[in-house]
């Protein structure tokens, strides 16, 4: 009987971790988005995220797309805090849930570069 309480807790906790990494750590789909840098805040109660929204367009136009994302690096976040109301392209990561201290949504960008109307 101990030996099969011993391998189910094994089982329970291999299928666990594979569950923790699969929605956590393992990334969905990575890409790029290109629009004006709206907004880049630090929020949260417990856990402050650096938090950004853009519009998905580099030119004005009526009802634009806004895309919302979490920055994990600092040095990243004041640097595009600095580029606000600017063209950019972002680079990032889609996960499949969010982990509180990564930020608030499931895009966490990895870079930029300026990008041109």
């Amino acid at each position: 009987m101990k030996k099969i309480l011993r391998i189910s807790g094994l089982v329970i906790l291999f299928c666990l971790a594979i569950y923790i990494y699969w929605f956590y750590f393992n990334v969905y789909s990575e890409g790029e988005r290109k629009g004006v840098l709206v907004k880049v805040s630090k929020k949260g109660n417990i856990f402050k995220t650096n938090e950004g929204e853009m519009w998905l367009s580099c030119r004005q136009m009526a009802n634009i797309e806004k895309f919302y994302f979490s920055i994990a690096d600092q040095k990243l976040a004041d640097t595009l805090a600095n580029l606000q109301d600017q063209c950019i392209q972002v680079d990032y990561h889609q996960y499949r849930k969010i982990l509180v201290w990564r930020g608030e949504t499931e895009y966490l960008v990895t870079g930029y570069k300026r990008a041109s109307n």
